[in-house]
């Protein structure tokens, strides 16, 4: 009986132990996942899904660009492995995106932490304080009260935190109506208030301060609510390997002034680009352009350029001042990038002579490698427009341009398409997205208008004409430019 006893004891140890031995093999060693961190290291590959729109993520003629692109390229130097960007339609496919399989680890896309997110994702430290603000259109009369929200024809992002704030008013304001639109982008939400077509919007503060130049019927109504913290998503579970490396590389970036650096680069200044002035203009015409006209000519004559176009492009890009230096670290008097100044042979971008030589050789560059197909002076004009905003996104015009049924070969039917790249409805359908293509019919514009006045007070033929006192002031210069060179184009 006792021998008994022992071997059954025996045997239940020894089916113990081998159970406990294969639990162990199902869940050895060589079977535990490796964290989300681990595998970006082994990968050497940051996916990050992000929006495209001029506060997160977009291209321009310096090649990808953005706050939020700025910082997470940091973060994944920080790490040592490369960045790979997505972009969303929308914010629910950015947060479907962070919770699919094999999916992107991070969402770095201007994302307020709000209580509904936070159950969709993991959020790291906030890196932003930004106020949600109702957005009117000037003349219509400000609200400045929920009460004044009634009534009112509102849209707003589909899955925004704006949605949120909205849906817990209506619990106490049961007549708000609002409207949701994942075909939207906030620059689009902007456009539609400015033009008249809804009557309100939210967007946060940083947002505004980043598109209100461009938008001169805009206004703030009044702040729904306190701040509200900006923060970055991973995908929610109990992995906080990546979120907490994460938290790290964001407290450090406080603590050695690379967030406010970044904050000032992009939200500290408004950027506008603009006509200065009949005047002022002149008045750079007799103090400055003598000291550097001599350059524009000799930087020309070789290339085959019109000296006074290159002067324009001078003008407008600097205001012919040798030593400009812009926020986004274009530098010189043709405000030229480190790698532009690098591939045009110029050592010093701030010496005038070299920076006129390197822009003169760019816009040539440009100007040759432009399709056949586009004729003067249209290809001026188009090469123009690509030196600002690159030939990529200028091609994405012609396209739409050929879509709508207009000529892609005529400056006047492709410059009514180059706002559309700032609107998402457009932007989607092309290849490269998001750009500031309003910016750039300016830009161009400008350019043209001052060339135009170049050209007339250059004239030796005209020398004789004398300036009228209720015409363009123009001193030390004896012509008067006749209306249409000062007439919008």
């Amino acid at each position: 009986m006792l021998a008994q006893t022992l071997f059954r004891s025996r045997c239940c140890q020894w089916l113990t132990a081998t159970g406990f031995l294969l639990l162990l093999s199902g869940c050895g060693v060589d079977d535990v996942q490796p964290t989300t961190l681990e595998r970006v290291k082994a990968d050497g590959v940051l996916r990050v899904v992000t929006r495209n729109s001029p506060a997160t993520y977009f291209q321009d003629r310096n090649g990808e660009t953005g706050f939020e692109y700025e910082l997470v390229k940091r973060f994944a130097e920080d790490l040592g492995v490369e960045l790979k960007i997505e972009t969303a339609d929308n914010l629910d496919d950015l947060f479907n995106r962070l919770n699919a399989k094999d999916g992107p680890v991070l969402g770095a896309a201007g994302l307020v932490i709000s209580p509904g997110r936070q159950a969709r994702a993991n959020f790291s430290h906030a890196y932003m304080d930004v106020t949600p603000q109702v957005i009117y259109r000037h003349g219509a009369g400000r609200p400045s009260s929920v009460d004044d929200l009634l009534g009112k024809h509102i849209v707003v992002l589909k899955g925004s935190s704006h949605a949120e704030q909205l849906a817990a008013l209506k619990l106490q304001y049961p007549q708000l109506s609002y409207e949701e639109s994942d075909a939207e982008e906030v620059v689009d939400l902007l456009r539609m208030v400015d033009e008249g077509q809804v009557d309100l919007t939210l967007v946060d503060s940083n947002e505004l301060a980043m598109n209100q130049v461009y938008f001169p019927n805009v206004r703030v109504g009044f702040d729904l609510g306190d701040a509200t913290r900006v923060g970055w998503a991973a995908a929610p579970g109990e992995d906080h390997s990546l979120q907490d490396e994460a938290n790290a590389f964001l407290d450090t970036a406080k603590e050695n002034g690379t967030l406010q650096r970044l904050k000032e680069r992009y939200y500290g200044h408004v950027d506008v680009l603009g006509y200065v002035g009949a005047y002022t203009f002149a008045k750079h015409l007799q103090e400055r352009l003598p000291r550097y006209e001599q350059h524009f000519q000799q930087a020309a004559k070789p290339l085959q350029l019109d000296w006074r176009l290159l002067a324009a492009m001078g003008y407008q890009e600097s205001l012919w001042q040798p030593d400009a230096t812009s926020k986004t670290g274009v530098r010189g008097l043709m405000m030229l990038t480190q790698n532009t100044a690098q591939a045009m042979g110029v050592v010093n971008r701030l010496d005038a002579k070299q920076s006129i030589r390197g822009g003169a050789k760019y816009i040539a560059q440009i100007k040759q490698e432009l399709p056949e197909s586009l004729l003067e002076p249209d290809r001026t004009w188009f090469a123009l427009a690509a030196y600002n905003i690159g030939g990529a996104h200028l091609e994405d015009a012609r396209k739409l341009a050929k879509a709508e049924g207009l000529n892609p070969d005529k400056w006047l039917d492709v410059k009514k398409m180059l706002p559309r790249l700032a609107q998402k409805k457009w932007f989607s359908k092309t290849r490269y997205g998001y750009a500031r293509g309003g910016e750039t019919v300016h830009f161009v514009q400008n350019i043209r208008r001052y060339y135009d006045i170049l050209t007339w007070v250059t004239q030796p033929q005209l020398e004789d004409r004398q300036i009228a006192d209720n015409n363009l002031h123009l001193p030390g210069i004896n012509k008067t430019p006749p209306a249409e060179v000062l007439a919008p184009l």
